[in-house]
């Protein structure tokens, strides 16, 4: 006869070793409705309690920012991820279930941004210099080196590269997470805490200033009012 308790115990998160099935995606831009900017996932993100990728995650209460409002040229999913004692990620989707568009690689560690979301807001700049015309990449995010300011601190120098095994694995596993913020073991229980993967995820309003600039402003569900996280993409020069 089963063990009754062991028949009504909650299932571990999956870990990082499901099939593909992420989608191509469309490459249509999509025109936005107007959203509010709003303050979420502090806490969240600076502890990661453990998550299943299936729950969906509320908004934190917050306040205390004016109401911005942005005529939005397209929305997208970002994930920002990373092991605890390495670089974070950030992979920018035109939805949870297609494959990214574009993955870069942030001039910082997990526990640094966990302590930085912590303390308040989080503006994200990466700049990269204006090569000229004939040498200058069509769209902004296909630039390949970027310098890296988090609140107006020089971090270091983001890299924007293709999509790895364990980026994909990473965006399959959480396909079905629409927002939320977490960790996901590792690939195997010998590693331990080490191997443990956090993440946070949100829709994100994408902002094309012009072909020189966009700007990625995390976006609520529920009018939330205050920005608390926006990535700043610029060619200076």
């Amino acid at each position: 006869m089963a063990d009754p308790e062991a028949s009504t115990a909650p299932s571990p998160p999956p870990r990082l070793s499901a099939a593909l099935t992420l989608l191509q995606p469309s490459g249509k831009k999509r025109g936005g409705k107007q959203a509010r900017v709003f303050r979420v996932f502090r806490n969240v993100f600076r502890s990661f309690p453990i998550i299943a990728p299936a729950c969906r995650f509320h908004s934190l209460p917050g306040g205390g920012l004016p109401d911005i409002r942005i005529s939005a040229g397209s929305r997208v999913t970002g994930t920002l991820f990373g092991s605890r004692k390495g670089r974070v990620s950030l992979s920018i989707q035109e939805n949870p279930w297609t494959l990214p568009t574009a993955v870069v690689e942030l001039a910082m560690q997990t526990h640094v941004l966990q302590k930085e979301m912590g303390v308040g807001m989080v503006r994200i700049a990466l700049e990269c210099e204006k090569r000229p015309e004939k040498e200058r990449a069509a769209e902004l995010l296909v630039e390949p080196l970027w310098t890296m300011f988090c609140n107006g601190k020089k971090s270091g120098y983001a890299v924007k590269r293709e999509a790895n095994e364990e980026d994909l694995q990473v965006m399959e596993v959480l396909r079905a997470v629409s927002m939320g913020a977490g960790v996901l073991p590792g690939r195997s229980e010998a590693e331990g805490p080490d191997g443990e993967l956090a993440y946070m995820r949100a829709h994100f309003d994408r902002v094309v200033g012009s072909r020189d600039s966009e700007t990625l402003y995390m976006v609520s569900p529920d009018g939330n009012t205050g920005p608390e996280l926006s990535i700043f993409f610029v060619r200076l020069g």
